[in-house]
């Protein structure tokens, strides 16, 4: 029976718990007689008996690193029934810890796993029917279900104890568990959710119907930050305290917005998510990350079972699932939610906005993520336009691509607001488009720019119900303007485009720059050899793996540092050395619980090339690029200079024919060993001499992409200018 109910771990999981890569891994099989043998997965991916292998691990000496939060994880990944449900008993015994520090210590003093497994049904429903309702989704808690985890949930408090409480053991093991399945769940960045909850303003109850893993809810159960002004009311309100105490009727009022002179108070947060397993996790998630705030998140499908329809709240915060056919309209056509309109089949994400709506009070605020279709599909007009009519859609926002899943599409926010029974005289609709403020893609995307630009565009047209425009950025519309056949909503075809290139004198300014860019390119441009000048004799040769093992030079991969939000240093791509660029990347953040790794800084003199690609470059670190992190796909090469001339061993390391005998074409990308890299033995002074001919050539390059960039932006410009009437043809 043991054997059946064992946690399991795969090769990669070993190698994580030891410290080690997986190569160390397949070597312990290969050299070990006594290495565990497989227990399940497949011949590609063995999985191993984790007890087995952590006693392997300790008799060999190798387990005494290991954090103890590694090795509750293995615990989670391994688990028999699943990771979900290993989290599902993980997080509720760590509310119990939390809670009632006092039974959980009661119960710890079990002298076996099954006393353990049989005290704890009772003592765990007890606190989570307190802290999340009694229909709450932490279901099947049961002496049977629980048996395989009693050794997990004993680490797992073991582990609240040691690390920095429970709040932060069960953030990480589920911030684990998402980073091993990117496929399975569509998060929402961090920024972007912070973003959506400061549109929405202070609010004493907030509603997700597609919560997720709750990411949206988050933001909710802080204060508003210190700088925000008020958008509508105050901050968060505490005319709900008594009904919170008695855990019943948060946020179901008679129509009333927030009291503008409430202070900031715990929140009451509800959720409603599909997926069962997911709606568990987001409810212990939540109720753990503060003991004030009450919590209420049900497992059912929002749209065709709604959890909560007599429910009212101040703020509804959405990333609904977009393009859904198969979202009930067949089954829903009189539903009283629908105030605006029917939603065609198509238009699901208008179901969304009419859900939502449908579950604020009057006078508040909902944000949701919308795809760009949802703004100009002419099945939804429509709707679109009884929205604008009755002033319930105030905003529509263009974020730039990569600032949510699909990353690759420039999602747009829609800002609702609930209207009493009176619809406004003269509604207004302000677009804002950042997409050219920050663009990148997803690992280069400004949130900071992307933030102000946004508040502050929302907040003018919140408070004094229109803004100064701001061409290709911002605008305030009259409603009426907009009803035209198609109800186009999309912000870029509403705002007047900028000045062409800057304007006249800006065009004029780009024109000196390119010429004396062209004259400078020029002046630079190498002289060919003279005609029938020897060539110089063939040289002995080595390779920077031998350099590198002489100690003539250090040899380090980019790529596997981190930082957290908005800190650590700026980072070379493999895109700004291929394009001459100053370094323009910022680091990973660390997966979630894990403290950030320290990269690779670079240093004035290191020679930095890309292994991808096939392309014959290298390119000397300069000191405005000194300090910078070393991203992936790149190897740094420091010379000592003693021994080496930096701009010697760039130029050689340039050469066609030698990156061509050190390229690997195995797979459809050809990728570059450093290692196998070509360059003379030549003695100090005859380097500096051709480094000093490798310095001008790199020189001339640079004038010469620094040509094409101000002839680029010099051309469109003036494209831009005749078609749009700024600049005559005279």
């Amino acid at each position: 029976m043991e054997a059946a109910v064992a946690a399991e771990v795969t090769a990669a999981g070993i190698a994580r718990l030891a410290g080690v890569g997986r190569a160390a891994v397949s070597n312990w099989r290969r050299r070990h007689a006594d290495f565990p043998k497989p227990v399940g997965g497949t011949e590609a991916s063995p999985a191993f008996a984790l007890t087995a292998v952590e006693q392997w691990l300790r008799d060999q000496g190798k387990l005494a690193e290991v954090p103890l939060r590694e090795r509750v994880w293995q615990q989670v990944a391994g688990h028999p029934a699943g990771a979900a449900t290993a989290l599902r008993h993980v997080g509720s015994v760590l509310l119990l810890v939390r809670d009632r520090p006092a039974v959980w210590r009661g119960l710890a003093r079990a002298d076996d796993d099954t006393e353990l497994t049989g005290l704890l049904p009772p003592a765990l429903d007890a606190v989570l029917t307190a802290r999340l309702g009694p229909a709450h989704p932490v279901t099947g808690l049961t002496r049977e279900t629980l048996a395989p985890s009693s050794a997990l949930v004993r680490a797992a408090a073991e582990l609240a104890e040691d690390a920095e409480g429970a709040p932060y053991a069960y953030e990480f093991l589920l911030g684990r568990h998402l980073d091993a399945n990117p496929r399975q769940y569509t998060l929402t960045p961090p920024g972007l959710a912070a973003l959506m909850a400061e549109l929405a303003g202070p609010a004493a109850a907030v509603l997700d119907p597609a919560a997720g893993t709750g990411t949206l809810l988050y933001p909710a159960q802080e204060p508003p930050l210190a700088e925000a002004p008020i958008a509508k009311g105050g901050p968060k309100g505490e005319e709900h305290a008594e009904e919170r105490a008695q855990g019943e009727g948060v946020g179901v009022g008679d129509g009333d917005g927030p009291d503008p002179q409430a202070r900031p108070g715990p929140v009451a947060l509800y959720g409603q998510e599909a997926d069962a397993d997911l709606a568990a996790l987001t409810a212990l998630r939540l109720a753990l990350r503060s003991p004030e705030t009450q919590v209420r998140i049900q497992a059912a499908d929002t749209l065709r079972d709604d959890a909560f329809p007599d429910l009212a709240v101040d703020a509804v915060l959405t990333h609904p699932p977009f393009n859904e056919r198969n979202w009930g309209h067949d089954t829903l056509a009189y539903d009283p939610r629908w105030e605006y309109g029917f939603p065609a089949r198509t238009e699901s994400e208008l179901a969304w906005v009419q859900h939502a709506l449908a579950r604020l009070k009057t006078g508040g605020t909902a944000v949701l993520l919308m795809p760009p279709a949802a703004a100009s599909r002419r099945s939804g007009r429509r709707i679109r336009a009884d929205l604008l009519r009755r002033g319930a859609l105030r905003a529509v926002i263009a974020l730039p691509a990569g600032a949510a899943p699909p990353y690759g599409i420039p999602l747009h926010l829609w800002v609702l607001h609930r209207p009493g029974s009176a619809p406004p005289p003269a509604p207004h609709l302000l677009v804002v488009d950042t997409a050219e403020l920050a663009p990148g893609g997803r690992d280069k995307l400004d949130w900071q720019t992307v933030r102000a630009t946004v508040l502050d565009a929302w907040r003018a047209f919140d408070h004094e119900g229109g803004i100064e425009e701001r061409p290709g950025v911002r605008r305030s519309l009259a409603a009426i303007d907009l009803l035209d056949d198609d109800v186009d909503l999309a912000p870029a075809r509403h705002l007047p485009p900028p000045a062409a290139g800057g304007g006249p004198a800006e065009l004029a300014r780009a024109h000196e720059e390119l010429t004396a860019a062209l004259a400078r390119t020029t002046d630079l441009a190498p002289a060919p050899a003279p005609a029938g000048r020897a060539a110089p004799a063939r040289w002995p040769l080595t390779t920077v793996g031998e350099l590198a093992r002489a100690g003539a030079l250090l040899l380090r991969a980019g790529g596997p540092g981190t930082a957290a939000l908005g800190e650590g240093p700026v980072q070379l791509t493999e895109h700004d050395v291929i394009g001459g660029t100053p370094p323009s990347g910022t680091l990973p953040e660390p997966a979630t619980g894990d403290a950030p790794e320290d990269p690779v800084l670079l240093q004035a003199g290191d020679v930095v090339v890309p292994v991808l690609g096939g392309g014959a470059i290298a390119r000397v670190v300069d000191a405005a690029s000194e300090g910078a992190a070393l991203g992936r796909n790149l190897f740094l090469l420091r010379p000592d200079p003693s021994a080496l001339d930096p701009w010697f061993l760039a130029g050689f390391l340039r050469g066609t024919a030698n990156n061509r005998q050190a390229s690997s074409y195995a797979s459809t990308a050809t990728r570059l060993d450093v290692r196998r890299l070509q360059l003379p033995r030549l003695p100090p002074a005859e380097q500096r001499g051709y480094g000093e001919h490798f310095r001008a050539l790199a020189a001339f390059e640079e004038a010469l992409r620094e040509s094409a960039r101000l002839g680029e932006r010099l051309a469109q410009g003036l494209y831009d200018g005749l078609t749009d009437g700024s600049i005559s043809p005279g």
